[in-house]
C-alpha cells in the first residue's frame, strides 16, 4: 500500500498535529502534504525530518507568515496536490485538507478534528469576534466575508462526497458531521501524551488556568469569577491575543504567569487542586491531562469534555457548570469545595490513560486496516 498524509496546513504544534505525529507513527512510509509549511524550525521535531510536499500558496507574497490571508484560494489549492499514484489517502482535516482530488480505486479515509467551525454553527460568534459585525470594518468587510464563508460551505459540503469513511475526534464533532454533511462518522478520540504527566496526589491550595488566550477559551471569564472569591488562588497560563482582555489590575488572588515551558506547565498542573476550564471544545485535550496528573477538573458542560471528564460516577474526574459566566464558575467551585473527598487522584489517573498514544494508534490502525480490507475486496481483480 502506498499511503498520502495530508494535513491542513502547518503552523505550529497544537492538538491536530498531535494527531498527524501518531498519523505518520503509524504510517512512517507516508508521503505528507499540506497546503502551506510555516511550522518554525524550533517546533519540527514532530516530523522526524519530513518536509511536506505543499501547494501553490507557499509561493504567494507573505504565505508563510500571513498564509490564513490566502484562505479563499484555499480549496482550489488543495484540489490542485497530485495524489492519484496512492491507494489510500488520511486525511487529517479542520478546514480543508478533506477536499483533495481521489479516485474510485483510492480510499479516502478523513480524520475530522471539526468541520470548518468558522463557516459553519459558530460562523455569528466568528463574525462578532473579529469585530465584523458593526462599526466601519463590519459595513467594508462584512458583507464579502458573509459572501466568503457561504461559498466555502457549499465547497466543504461537495467535497464530503470524495471521502470514503468518517472518523470524528468525539461524538460531539461527529453530531457536527452528521448535521454539515449528512454522513456517519466513526469516534476516536484523539492521542493524549499521559505519560508526560506523572501522578501526584498532594495538591496545593490553587485552582489552574492553562490554555491559549483567545476569545472562545474564556479566561477573562475565569478571572472575573474568582474575582468574586477572594478566599480562593487561580493560576492563570497561558498568552495571545486575549492577554489585553485580562484586567490590567488583576486581583490579588489571581496570578497570570504568562507563557511557561511544558515542564513547567506539568508542575503547575500536578499541584493545582483543580482545573478550570470555560471553553466548548471540540475535544479538549488540557483536561485530559489535568485528570493524568491527578487534577480534577471544573468545566463548561459542553462540546468535547463531556467525553473526557466525569461526574456522575462511583469515581468521578470532574464536574460542569451550565453557562458560560462568572456566577456558574464560583457556584461549580462551591459545589467542588464541597466534595473535594469524592474527586480521588488514582481515578483521574486511570480514566485519563483511556486516552493515550498507543489506544488511539491501535484504534487507528485497526480501523483503517479493516475499512481497506473491505473497500479492497470490492474492487474487481485485474
Amino acid at each position: 500500500m502506498k499511503v498520502a498524509i495530508v494535513h491542513d496546513w502547518l503552523s505550529t504544534y497544537a492538538g491536530s498535529e498531535r494527531v498527524l505525529e501518531q498519523l505518520l507513527a503509524v504510517y512512517p512510509s507516508a508521503d505528507l502534504f499540506a497546503v502551506v509549511d510555516a511550522l518554525p524550525e524550533d517546533e519540527r521535531a514532530f516530523l522526524h525530518g519530513r518536509r511536506p510536499q505543499t501547494t501553490f500558496i507557499q509561493k504567494l507574497p507573505g504565505a508563510r507568515g500571513r498564509f490564513r490571508a490566502w484562505l479563499p484560494l484555499m480549496p482550489l489549492a488543495m484540489e490542485q496536490l497530485r495524489l492519484e499514484n496512492y491507494d489510500i489517502v488520511i486525511s487529517s482535516n479542520h478546514a480543508f485538507a478533506k477536499g483533495v482530488l481521489t479516485g474510485p480505486d483510492q480510499l479516502h479515509v478523513a480524520y475530522m478534528h471539526s468541520p470548518m467551525r468558522w463557516a459553519w454553527d459558530l460562523q455569528h460568534q466568528y463574525l462578532t469576534e473579529s469585530g465584523l459585525t458593526s462599526g466601519l470594518k463590519g459595513r467594508l468587510a462584512g458583507p464579502a466575508v458573509r459572501l466568503l464563508l457561504h461559498y466555502l460551505r457549499g465547497w466543504d459540503q461537495r467535497s464530503a462526497n470524495g471521502v470514503d469513511c468518517f472518523v470524528a475526534n468525539s461524538h460531539f464533532i461527529a453530531r457536527r458531521i452528521r448535521k454539515a454533511y449528512r454522513r456517519e462518522a466513526e469516534v476516536i478520540h484523539p492521542p493524549v501524551d499521559v505519560e508526560r504527566f506523572a501522578l501526584q496526589h498532594d495538591k496545593d491550595d490553587y485552582y489552574l488556568s492553562a490554555s491559549r488566550l483567545v476569545p472562545y477559551k474564556r479566561v477573562p471569564l475565569i478571572v472575573e469569577a474568582f474575582a468574586g472569591m477572594p478566599e480562593h488562588r487561580l493560576v492563570v497560563i497561558g498568552d495571545g491575543p486575549d492577554a489585553a482582555r485580562l484586567p490590567r489590575a488583576l486581583p490579588p488572588n489571581v496570578r497570570w504567569l504568562g507563557h511557561q515551558s511544558a515542564e513547567q506547565l506539568v508542575d503547575w498542573m500536578q499541584r493545582a487542586r483543580a482545573f478550570v476550564f470555560a471553553a466548548e471544545e471540540d475535544f479538549g485535550i488540557a483536561p485530559v491531562e489535568a485528570q493524568a496528573c491527578g487534577t480534577p477538573v471544573i468545566a463548561y458542560g459542553r462540546g468535547g469534555v463531556l467525553e473526557t471528564v466525569r461526574e456522575d460516577s462511583r469515581a468521578p474526574t470532574g464536574l460542569f457548570f451550565e453557562e458560560q459566566s462568572a456566577a456558574a464558575i464560583r457556584d461549580a467551585v462551591r459545589r467542588f469545595e464541597c466534595r473535594r473527598a469524592a474527586f480521588v487522584p488514582e481515578a483521574c489517573r486511570a480514566h485519563a490513560e483511556s486516552f493515550s498514544v498507543a489506544r488511539f494508534r491501535a484504534h487507528i490502525e485497526g480501523f483503517i486496516e479493516a475499512r481497506w480490507r473491505d473497500f479492497d475486496g470490492r474492487r474487481p481483480s485485474a
